[in-house]
């Protein structure tokens, strides 16, 4: 990974609270698993940025090596991954999500 690759990924994951890699936007995401993503933070009426990986290819490939994570979408808060759309309806259907953004968004 290029060292201006590594300060973008760095950058967007940092100046966000709620940050998430996903295919499409979040007004229109492009796959099932990003729509997931999209929907669980939206429920929860959370402020969140996203990326479209499908715009750039070397974030879309940078990003698994950034966070040694393989799958699309990414879901940080407060600068750490948190996971992907699996781990995102678990914790979403156990109340842990919430918990940790109420966290996030207080400090």
């Amino acid at each position: 990974m290029t060292p201006e690759l590594q300060a973008k990924l760095d950058k967007l994951v940092n100046d966000n609270k709620v940050f998430v890699f996903m295919k499409g936007s979040k007004l229109m995401p492009q796959c099932g698993f990003s729509n997931n993503m999209v929907q669980i933070l939206s429920t929860l009426g959370v402020p969140f940025e996203t990326f479209d990986v499908l715009s750039d290819p070397e974030v879309r490939q940078g990003i698994k090596e950034y966070s040694n994570w393989p799958t699309i979408p990414q879901l940080y808060v407060d600068g750490q991954l948190v996971g992907g759309s699996d781990i995102a309806i678990e914790m979403y259907n156990n109340g842990e999500l919430q918990q940790m953004l109420e966290v996030a968004l207080a400090s």
